[in-house]
């Protein structure tokens, strides 16, 4: 029996994506299970690039869980239980952690007993005066139900990162949960071959020529020619339901370089409204 490796993953994964967060096993957890969150010190070398704060940060994430009563999963111990939660806090900005004390830090992982990190992607920020490094994540997670089952359920959002003392820090987090209903019923809007040309040509008048898309694993590039003789090309990632999410607009400028823009194409469905009223003599 002690030759018998067993494949866990299996018993923790509906998706085919690799779970890239698999650093740590309870060897790390020892040498800070009985400190406070206040009292841990972490070494640098979990924080020198910010992929590499990213991967740990969820890695000691992967087998923490915080159950919640009344909501069950259908056994009894379950990985590592809060052992991990003090060790991850200390992934966070100072300025961050006066912000979101530990307490509620926990509380925004109740009921979620087990995370699988699914991609990991820089994005770019408009305006950046802080020099903050963002990132998309898409997660896979376990929860608890009132039926005493395992649901999986999935969250994609952002971590911003800040080098703090030569070291690359968590500044700030945000996630959403995934909808798998809303895509299969209004599917334009969560589909960015249909939602390019129905947003920025119906809506925003902006397209000359669609150019054939491009996709290389889950990012998708779509691009067109505007009727100003400019080149753009609106970028999305695609989470695990199919559903994509768009990241970032681009602009080839004069000098042919690419440029990042900010356009909101519900702001063109405001203005033809108020066009509209005005010309019939409602506004």
């Amino acid at each position: 029996m002690d030759e018998i490796i067993v494949d866990t993953e299996t018993y923790f994964r509906p998706s085919k994506l690799p779970a890239l967060n698999t650093r740590f096993d309870w060897n790390f957890f020892e040498t800070y299970i009985f400190d406070n969150a206040s009292e841990i010190k972490l070494p640098s070398w979990l924080f020198s690039t910010p992929e590499e704060t990213i991967l740990n940060y969820f890695s000691i994430l992967r087998e923490a869980a915080n159950p919640v009563e009344g909501k069950g999963a259908g056994c009894g111990t379950l990985g590592n239980g809060r052992a991990p939660y003090p060790i991850a806090y200390n992934f966070l900005t100072k300025a961050y952690q006066e912000q979101l004390t530990y307490e509620q830090f926990l509380r925004k992982f109740e009921n979620i007993l087990h995370i699988s990190l699914l991609k990991y992607h820089n994005v770019p920020l408009y305006e950046n005066p802080d020099n903050i490094l963002r990132y998309f994540v898409e997660l896979e997670t376990i929860e608890g139900t009132e039926r005493n089952q395992g649901s999986f359920v999935y969250y994609y959002g952002f971590v911003d990162l800040l080098k703090e003392n030569g070291e690359y820090r968590i500044s700030n987090l945000e996630f959403h949960g995934e909808n798998y209903l809303c895509a299969p019923y209004h599917g334009w809007a969560y589909d960015a071959e249909m939602s390019v040309p129905i947003q920025y040509g119906d809506w925003c008048d902006m397209i000359e020529e669609m150019y054939p898309f491009r996709q290389e694993g889950y990012i998708k590039n779509i691009s067109f020619r505007g009727k100003d003789g400019m080149d753009y090309i609106i970028v999305f990632y695609q989470l695990a339901n199919g559903t994509d999410i768009e990241i970032a607009q681009y602009r080839k400028g004069k000098t042919g370089e690419w440029e990042l823009i900010k356009l909101n194409p519900e702001d063109c469905i405001r203005e033809k409204n108020k066009t509209s009223l005005a010309s019939t003599g409602e506004l």
